[in-house]
């Protein structure tokens, strides 16, 4: 497990909206049928919010494409390895990836990957929320708390996070924007090797998505203190998480969605059928939108235009962040990403 640092609280405040936005598929008889299996890189490790929507989603797709959709997962620099691999491979239709579209957005600007989401054709299936939680045993009932002890102790509180450009690396910078304080980052290999760090007090601090954090809160091995939105959270066989907007009033949050991302390039019919099946499948998935019910995720299915308009409303704002806190290296405005 690799260590550094950094911190806490994905985000999300999502609004429902159906895929009816998105694009009409082609229409049936220009569809592709896979001839071998399919591999999907996941760039996170197994267990993380990343993995878990992504295998459900997998084991959904098979039986529409009838093939078996083999699961990869390539951790590593951020989910910018595994991502690589997926671009480097051959344009077949035979090779995706997946994770959360505010990390394909903005590698480019983090100077890891010269890519963008414009690069990519977006299956968007879900949008993640990020929870501040601490130890349960830690000294800190409340946020203020934990606040307070950062302030008081500056680079010294442990916060895990998946990593630079991670959810939970996110949350801890968009928070930190608004209440400046120092913490000490601790990076790992995926959100739940994150969570599990803090369960065990290598970190008394987490800020991965719910659905990473949601067994732990339930089993009380991890106190949540709030949720990065404008409404609490009712976790399922919890209860109510605090919205951050109870401490920070006004601070503006967005959705994080994630899903499964095939590189441009592929043939035309393996995109026609991917948004056929997204649409009849995955848009009507009982199994994702009981995931999404039990782990605090938002049920929120898109593809094409609509997907990349989603996508972008919420890393145009996280690319800027990083910039002015010191963490990119290209200015978002020289790639296509203007100031919001």
């Amino acid at each position: 497990m690799k260590r550094a640092l950094f911190a806490v609280f994905a985000l999300a405040a999502i609004s429902f909206a159906s895929a009816e936005g998105a694009k009409e598929p082609a229409p049936a008889g220009t569809g592709w049928k896979p001839t071998k299996p399919i591999t999907v890189i996941v760039p996170w490790g197994a267990g993380g919010s990343t993995d878990q929507v992504t295998r459900i989603a997998a084991g959904e797709l098979e039986t529409s494409l009838g093939q078996k959709i083999v699961i990869v997962n390539q951790p590593g620099a951020s989910g910018s390895v595994g991502t690589k691999g997926a671009m480097d491979a051959a344009k077949d239709g035979y090779t995706w990836t997946a994770g959360a579209a505010a990390d394909l957005g903005t590698y480019k600007v983090q100077g890891m990957l010269d890519t963008d989401i414009k690069d990519w054709h977006l299956f968007l299936s879900v949008a993640n929320i990020g929870v501040v939680s601490v130890n349960a045993d830690s000294p800190y009932k409340t946020l203020d708390e934990l606040f307070a002890a950062m302030k008081a102790n500056p680079g010294q509180i442990t916060v895990a996070t998946a990593g630079l450009s991670s959810a939970g690396h996110i949350t801890i910078e968009m928070i930190r924007k608004s209440i400046p304080f120092e913490y000490k980052h601790v990076t790992y290999d995926g959100g739940n090797p994150a969570v599990i760090a803090c369960v065990s007090g290598e970190t008394v601090a987490v800020t991965q998505l719910a659905v990473e954090q949601a067994d732990m809160i339930r089993a009380k091995k991890l106190r949540p203190l709030a949720v990065l939105d404008t409404k609490p959270l009712n976790l399922k066989g919890y209860g109510e998480i605090p919205p951050i907007t109870n401490w920070i009033p006004g601070m503006k949050v967005g959705s994080n969605y994630f899903g499964i991302f095939i590189p441009k390039g592929v043939p035309a019919e393996v995109v026609s059928t991917m948004e056929k099946a997204w649409q009849d499948v995955i848009g009507n998935s009982q199994l994702i939108k009981d995931y999404a019910l039990d782990r605090g995720a938002v049920f929120n299915p898109s593809y094409g235009e609509e997907a990349q308009r989603r996508a972008f409303s919420y890393l145009q704002p996280v690319a800027w962040l990083y910039w002015e806190a010191g963490k990119a290296k290209v200015s978002p405005d020289t790639v296509g990403i203007p100031k919001p």
